[in-house]
């Protein structure tokens, strides 16, 4: 919060000097369009870098070099911590910041302790975080563990930030996969008795669902081989699909994801939520017929096509269910509404967001992340088969084979839209070329240091000038970036950013480590990177929490 508070200040002042030189007639323009002030990426170009000579360029209708120069004839030093300024490239502004602003870093860390990090966003939210909901037909897959690694780490960042976060599972448990569902577990059940039946084309092959009808045929035994089918497929679909929604749960909540509200598909065609929302739709006159289907005018609301609602054997199609899932959804009183879908899913935004228009919902309501494809690698060859999905690996077998925290690690790293190629091999790693064996070694040899020391001083006692190696200095300001990280994070939904952060903090305690003594500096100064030590097991820590990742202090 330190740095985004001085930043916030420093913004403010080159807002007020830019307004000046206007009055003063060095500059000419209507209004200050926004812009950025960041870290550059090299140390000499200063600690903040500011665009407002770029972005005024057009509007001043002048060079950004010589805006920038008007603007600094106006800004202020040694008040907001700026001791110098200097005018780099096409017109940026970079701005060298007095050392000792950091510090006010370790008091505040210490404080907050396990908030630290975590700020209130201005305009805080109900915010429903819908992601995974896959088929309950299947075992939990790759795709899906990215999901899920996605959409619990972005509620947690949210959640971080203040907004009142519900993650909610889909339950897709009626339709034509069902359907499908219903035949392939008919089949397994009717083979394992020892019936001479052929497996549905369109089945479900996994091993999954001879171990789930051999439990059931444990208990109840030949019992449904005279039920009449469609009776006989209801009672198997049942009994699956809790078994199924029950697995799943477990593989989630082992996966660090533990969701507030599973909601049914089925509870919409019973509720008659669905026929509302077509009836609502009509009454809009967004809705048709055409060869004796019910189609909605989505090329009204600018999808390139319509869509059928209800297909000409009256049997609503999964995009009904799909509007009325999301008019629920805002009912319910959500602000913002957040879904997490596959690559194949991207044709279905525009429709969704023209459907919520047409009920009469601002679609910019409704945020879609769109997430790309996993491969995974073992030895450098693609994996493709698992023995008990029969078609993908699961996540089980994934979290047995590389653990959970590399997992959620891995699939967080990269942002949603890019594709993902996992590395079995380096997630089992336990070296500095696997990241989170890396961050992970860094909290353990810092929670080392500290057991070592014994009782630690309060940062409230210490010399904080005394910290003014360049590797202190660095492990200092990146401390102070946690909070704004957070907050960036929560305002892109780009969670990825908190695992890059991770890893170049343990990077800098590293660096740090090697370059500085602790137990064995003199006095005073082993008190206070004592202190800077312990901030950084708290800010590491604490973002590891965010991501899903374990801190352990022993490895």
């Amino acid at each position: 919060m330190l740095l985004e508070r001085l930043k916030s200040k420093i913004y403010q002042n080159l807002q007020e000097a830019a307004i000046r030189a206007r009055e003063e007639g060095k500059l000419t323009f209507e209004e200050l369009p926004p812009f950025t002030l960041e870290k550059p990426r090299e140390k000499e170009h200063g600690d903040l870098a500011a665009n407002i000579a770029m972005v005024l360029a057009r509007p001043a209708k002048n060079a950004p070099r010589n805006i920038a120069q008007a603007i600094l004839e106006y800004f202020p030093t040694g008040k907001n911590r700026v001791v110098r300024y200097e005018i780099a490239g096409p017109g940026f502004i970079n701005l060298f910041l007095d050392q000792s602003w950091v510090d006010a870093v370790l008091p505040e860390v210490e404080e907050m302790d396990r908030r630290y990090g975590c700020t209130l966003a201005e305009n805080r939210q109900k915010i429903q975080v819908e992601f995974v909901s896959a088929n309950p037909t299947g075992l939990l897959h790759m795709g899906n563990a990215r999901g899920a690694a996605l959409g619990d780490t972005l509620a947690n960042v949210l959640a971080a930030v203040g907004h009142e976060v519900t993650k909610e599972f889909y339950i897709n448990d009626t339709g034509k996969q069902i359907e499908n569902f219903g035949l392939s577990l008919e089949a397994r059940y009717l083979q394992l008795l020892g019936e001479d039946v052929s497996f549905p084309e369109n089945g479900y092959p996994g091993e999954d669902l001879i171990d789930s009808m051999r439990r059931l045929i444990s208990t109840v035994g030949d019992k449904y081989l005279q039920v009449a089918p469609q009776l006989r497929r209801e009672i198997l679909v049942k009994y699956a699909l809790k078994e199924k929604l029950e697995q799943m749960k477990e593989d989630l909540t082992d996966f660090g994801v533990n969701y507030d509200v599973w909601f049914s598909e089925q509870s919409l065609h019973d509720s008659g939520d669905i026929q509302a929302v077509l009836w609502e739709l009509q009454q809009n006159g967004y809705l048709y017929e055409k060869d004796e289907a019910i189609w909605f005018r989505s090329s009204l609301v600018g999808d390139e096509k319509d869509e059928v609602l209800v297909r000409s054997n009256s049997v609503p199609t999964y995009f009904a269910a799909d509007i009325a899932y999301h008019k629920n959804k805002f009912q319910r009183g959500f602000d913002r509404v957040i879904n997490i879908w596959g690559a194949d899913h991207h044709g279905h935004v525009a429709r969704m967001k023209g459907a919520l228009e047409a009920l009469g919902y601002d679609p910019d309501r409704l945020h879609v992340v769109i997430m790309q494809l996993v491969r995974l690698f073992r030895g450098g060859e693609p994996v493709r088969m698992s023995k008990r999905s029969g078609e993908y690996v699961t996540l089980r077998e994934l979290m047995e084979e590389v653990g959970t925290d590399a997992a959620r690690y891995f699939f967080i790293n990269r942002s949603a839209d890019s594709h993902l190629d996992f590395d079995l091999d380096l997630a089992r790693e336990q070296s500095s070329d696997n990241p989170v064996y890396y961050i992970q070694y860094a909290h353990a040899r810092i929670c080392s240091i500290l057991r070592q020391a014994g009782e630690l001083p309060s940062a409230q006692e210490i010399d904080c000038s005394l910290l003014r190696e360049p590797a202190e200095l660095a492990l200092l300001e990146k401390i102070a970036e946690l909070p704004g990280e957070i907050m960036y994070a929560a305002e892109s939904l780009e969670p990825q950013r908190l695992s890059h952060y991770a890893y170049e903090l343990a990077n800098l305690f590293h660096g740090f480590y090697t370059n500085c003594h602790v137990l064995n500096a003199e006095s005073n100064l082993r008190q206070g990177r004592l202190v800077l030590v312990n901030a950084c097991r708290i800010t590491l820590r604490n973002t590891l929490k965010l991501i899903g990742v374990s801190a352990p202090e022993r490895m």
